[in-house]
This record gives C-alpha cells, structure tokens and sequence, in this order.
C-alpha cells in the first residue's frame, strides 16, 4: 500500500482565482530591479498596474475591457519610442518587455495566459544582466527563479499543498539543474565580447578621470567611494607614498582647461632600473582607453593588447568597456624620457598668452636668482609650504586669471589647483613641465589581501624634465602640513580611510571588507571567467590543447552522460523517505504484514486493509484510523501514540515486540 504524496492538480482550461497573487508576485520580483534605470514614468505605470492587479485581485477579479488594454499599450508604444527613439534597442526593448509583464495581469482568463506571463518572466531575468553583473544582481535572480519557478509549480499542484513544500520542491527542481549549469559553465565556449555584444556594465559605468582638467574635476570624485579598480600584488605592497597611478597626462593650457595636447605615436624612452613590481590589477569599466598602472610601466607583460604614448601614458587598444583584469609590470626606479626634443621643449614650455601676469612675473624673479630646475622646484615648493595655502574641497570661484587668483588671493584648492599652479610657475621659470592626473594609495582590504583603489583617490600631481634624468615627480599637495587642511577634507578623509583614523576599524568596516571581498570573489571567478581562464583551467584539469574544436567534443560526451545519470536515477524504482511520521509508520507496518505473508496490494486502502486481516491483526483497524486521522481530517496524532498502535499490531501471539519512539520523536 503507497501513499501519495505529492498530488497532481486537476488540469483545467480556466483559471483559478488563487493563482492570480502569485503570478503578481512573479512579476513583482522580475520586474523590480529595472524601476531603477527606466524613465520615472515608466516606472510609475509600472508600480501603477501592479496596484491596480492587486485592487482587482482583492476586489474580485475582472478582465480590464479589450479597448482600455489596447489604449494603454498604444500609449506605452508611443511613449516608449518616443523615449528611445525609433530604433529598436537594448533599452527599448527591456522597457517593453517590463511593461507589457504588467499589463498581462489585465487580461488573465485562462491556464494559457498564466502560462505566458510566466514564460515572460523567466526571460525578463536575463535582461537584468544587461545592466548589472554583481553580487546582488545574481542573488536577487536566484530569488526570482525560485519564486517564479513556486508560482509555476502553484498552477500545476494541489491547492492544498503548503507554501514551505512549494518552494522545497521548487528548489528541489532547481538544484538538480545545477550539476548542468555548472558544466555549461565550465565547458560552453567563451567568447570575448559581453553578453550579447553589449557591454557589461557600460550602462552604470563610472568615467571617473576625464579627457580634460579644470578647477574641481578632481575634487568632486572625492566623495565617491565608488571602486576604480583593485590590485593583488605577488610580494609584499610597496609603501603608500610610492602608490602613484598613472593617469592622463595634459601638457597644453588655454587659460582655463588643460589638455593633452600631445598627437606623437612614439613612445618615450624608458630606462627600467632595479626590481620590478608584479601586480594583478582589475579595472571597472571607465570608458576610456587608459590602464593607469603603477608608475612606471610600458605594458610589459600586460597580456593586453597596448601602448605607451609620448606622455608616459599606457593605453589599451580598446576603451576599457567592461571590467577587466590586466597582469602588470611595473619599476618604482625609472629614467622616463632622458633626452627631450625641442618639439616636445616647447610643447610643455607653452603657456597661454595675457593670462596670470602675476605668476609669469614670480617666476622670473626666481628664474632670475638660478636656472637650476630642482631649485626652482623647490623654490616653489617652498612657496606653497610658507605661504597661507590651505587644502580644501569647496575652493571659491576663480575669474579669468585662475592661477593668478589662487596663488595671491584666495590661496585655497585641491590637488589640481596646486598641480596646475605648480606647472604654470615651473613653465614660466623654463622649465619643461606638465600636469599628471591618477590615483595615489589605495586601501588595503584585510580579508582577501587585494588593495582597493576607488574613485575617492584620484589624484593630481606634477612632473618637471630634467636633463639627462628625465621626467620627475613632484607632488606640490605633500609639502602641505596637517594643519593646513580644511575640515572638510579630514572628515571625507575620517569617513573613507581608516588609516586617518589611527587604524580604528570597527565592525561596519568589517563588514564592508567582507562584503568587498565577496563581490571581489565573485568578479574574479565569475564575471572574471574569460577565454584565456578557460583554457588555464581546463588544461590544469588535464585537456590539453583546449581548443573549440576539443572543448565542444568534451562538452557534448559530459553533458551526454550527465543526462544519462540524470535518467537512470529518475527510473529507478527508489523509494524515498516521506516526511509524513503517520506514513512512516504505516510503511512500517506494510513491510512487516509482507515479511509474515500478507499481501498488501497498492490499490488497497489503509480502511479496506485492516478490515480485510481484522481477524489475524486487529490492532491493525486502531493504527489505519490514526493513519486517516493524520493524512485526511488534519489531527495528526502524536507519534508516540502511533509507535504503540504499530507495536499492538505486531503482536498477535501476544508477544510485544520492542519499538519505540526516538530522541528526535521517529519511530525506531
């Protein structure tokens, strides 16, 4: 005699009025995620029909007129091209998708349309990828497939089966799907380009530096601790004041801007000197070309396909449109650029004409006094430490002199004030200098080791040209004392790195690090599973020579005896535990009638049964009665009192068997 557990719903063309909050809820959880980067009154219609289902839900469902509905979708296809324009698209079509999900519930009359709705939202899950790849992105999918998956199952169960039970099963179902999605995983080509052609993250991507460098475009990343990239170092991490990370670097001033205004394909000479620094960086998406790697680099071993331009500057061939992990190689000790043209003499001499006399006319009267560049240099310096500067966030407004403004009258800026000051003095002393633009530090993250570069640490700095050494760092903002930076600055400061905090981190740090290292992980492992990882893994697990060609073959015979597994373990007349204790019990006492010789055919009732053996077994009629007490009126009995009524069962000579109850309350 067996039980059923699971039960089948009755199949039927219309749709129950049950079933119409859970298939809200599927929409719900698929199309959520999307309110944050579609038009505000996308988003508003969207919250507005999903208000408007469940009203009608509480109220009685009723189909929404056939004309209303077609009004609405008109209105939406107008609005939507409108909003896009009329080329169809990534976004238009995901806003499509998004809306129509929720005008579906409008229309709701049969299993077919639930049975659409769902499809629809099974698909609508994938589009999430086009805009976001993190951690929190693929958790709140797996959540959506599950509850998606719950509401499937809801439309083709029994009404009375318990919530907990549906989402147990539904996970069930999901589970055994893995073991194929892993292997696809692994083993399914990769290919070099996003998702679909369209760039990973491009949507969301943080530009951070620009092409260009004016008062406050330094300043105002300074509170966004958004990552720009991080860096994994193979030996020790070398000291802050050395973590300088190159950048744009602008060499021409009309007066307000700076660019770069250098169009040279020849890279400069660059003479390396001591040990190398090796480095992992992994660089979030910025749009831009640069790979900004420690100072200095020339794309040596970089595994990326780049260049050095006259600037010092490394680019990559193809704008950085998705997060990218670069082996670098790096020499803190370097000769960049020894012999300097005349060309490129007067390309960073140049200054614009009737602008910031008053700094022209300091410079002179250094230049003046010696000719020397590091004395000039620390003339300057010196000028920045003894003089009123003051290092701040909020700067005032500057006219058209802005040098001239800072340097005498407001004397308060960020990095690219005094970089641009600095340059502009050195400049009209002759010496050969320009301005340098990147990130300095980083912080260093105590759980995965990585050092963690954000948008908050960008950075603006000078170098000078030397004769017969080259290009040389000076940082003007590192002669400031302590004492000369504003409040502002030290609170940002307090707020993003702990280590102006005296090393005081607490436990939100803590989790932050954590959090960081996971998303760190999961970027590496998995958004990080490139071609090249590919091949290093499938050759470490013993293909060799994974090419296309091999890497398909392995991928049809894996997934060919999963599938076979899969199937043999379906058909196999397995017996799983039910979780029922009356039913338990009463396979127990099945297996012992069968063990003395009474036959106990499936098609028999628990009822018919006992009645039928009542004259050799009647303790059997107490226990089948439990039975129907537990499984059919919804009293179940305790499983002490079944285990005694199974023990009077195998008693019929009078002989007591022991069974007994266990600790966890399951008969022994």
């Amino acid at each position: 005699m067996k039980l059923c557990f699971w039960r089948r719903a009755v199949v039927s063309p219309y749709l129950a009025h049950v079933h119409l909050p859970w298939l809200g809820a599927a929409v719900l959880t698929t199309t959520l995620p999307h309110i944050y980067h579609l038009p505000g009154w996308l988003s508003v219609s969207i919250v507005v029909f999903l208000l408007y289902s469940t009203l009608q839900w509480r109220r009685g469902y009723r189909v929404t007129p056939a004309w209303i509905r077609v009004f609405l979708v008109l209105v939406a296809c107008v609005g939507i091209a409108f909003e896009y324009g009329f080329n169809p698209g990534r976004d238009s079509g995901v806003a499509m998708l998004a809306i129509l999900s929720c005008m579906k519930l409008m229309e709701l009359k049969s299993r077919r349309d639930s049975v659409v709705l769902i499809m629809l939202c099974y698909f609508l899950l994938l589009t999430h990828y086009f805009y976001s790849q993190n951690l929190l992105t693929g958790l709140w999918l797996v959540f959506s497939t599950l509850m998606v998956t719950v509401t499937l199952l809801h439309m083709n169960t029994d009404a009375r089966l318990s919530i907990r039970a549906r989402f147990a099963f539904s996970a069930r179902l999901i589970g055994q799907a893995l073991p194929f999605m892993l292997v696809l995983y692994l083993l399914f080509p990769r290919v070099s380009g996003p998702l679909w052609g369209m760039p990973r993250d491009a949507q969301g991507a943080r530009t951070g530096l620009g092409n260009t460098m004016s008062p406050g475009s330094i300043s105002r990343l300074y509170n966004d601790d958004a990552i720009a990239f991080r860096v994994q170092f193979t030996d020790a991490a070398p000291p802050r004041r050395q973590l300088y990370w190159r950048g744009p670097v602008f060499n021409h001033y009309d007066g307000r801007l700076w660019r770069n205004n250098d169009f040279s394909a020849i890279a400069p000479a660059l003479e390396k000197r001591g040990h190398p620094l090796r480095y992992v960086m992994t660089l979030e998406a910025h749009q831009r070309n640069w790979l900004l790697p420690l100072e200095m680099s020339d794309g040596e071993g970089a595994g990326l396909e780049s260049r050095m331009s006259a600037s010092g500057v490394l680019w990559s061939v193809r704008p950085i449109l998705a997060r990218t992990r670069v082996e670098m190689l790096s020499y803190p000790d370097y000769r960049l650029e020894p012999h300097l043209s005349l060309t490129r003499t007067f390309e960073n001499l140049q200054l614009p004409e009737d602008y910031n006399p008053r700094a022209l006319a300091l410079a002179g009267s250094w230049r003046a006094q010696s000719a020397d560049p590091r004395q000039l240099s620390a003339r300057a310096l010196d000028y920045f430490q003894r003089e009123n500067f003051f290092y701040t966030l909020d700067p005032p407004l500057s006219g058209a002199n802005a040098i001239d403004d800072f340097l005498f009258n407001t004397r308060l800026g960020f990095c690219e004030h005094y970089a641009a000051a600095f340059v502009t003095l050195m400049r009209a002393a002759g010496v050969p200098a320009r301005v340098v633009t990147g990130y300095l530090g980083g912080e260093l993250n105590p759980v995965d080791g990585f050092l963690v570069v954000r948008q908050s640490d960008a950075h603006a700095w000078a170098e000078i040209w030397v004769a017969d050494e080259g290009w040389m760092r000076v940082d003007p903002t590192a002669v400031l004392p302590e004492d000369r930076v504003a409040a502002d600055v030290r609170a940002a400061r307090l707020g993003a790195t702990p280590e102006f905090a005296g090393q005081a981190v607490d436990w939100l740090t803590q989790a932050r690090y954590r959090w960081e290292a996971l998303n760190n992980r999961w970027n590496q492992w998995v958004l990080g599973y490139t071609p090249e990882r590919q091949r290093e893994i499938l050759t470490a697990l013993g293909l060799s020579d994974p090419s296309l060609h091999r890497i398909l073959v392995t991928l049809v015979i894996v997934m060919g005896v999963l599938t076979l597994v899969f199937v043999v373990w379906l058909l196999y007349p397995h017996r799983a535990r039910p979780a029922d204790p009356a039913l338990r019990v009463w396979q127990k006492a099945l297996a012992w009638l069968e063990r003395n010789g009474v036959a106990t055919p499936q098609w028999e009732t628990p009822l018919a049964l006992a009645k039928r053996v009542h004259a050799t077994h009647p303790a059997l009629l107490d226990l089948a009665r439990l039975v129907y007490a537990a499984r059919y009126e919804g009293r179940p009995p305790k499983t002490a009192s079944l285990c005694q009524a199974l023990n009077a069962c195998k008693q019929p000579a009078g002989r007591f068997v022991g069974f007994d109850v266990s600790e966890n309350g399951t008969a022994v």
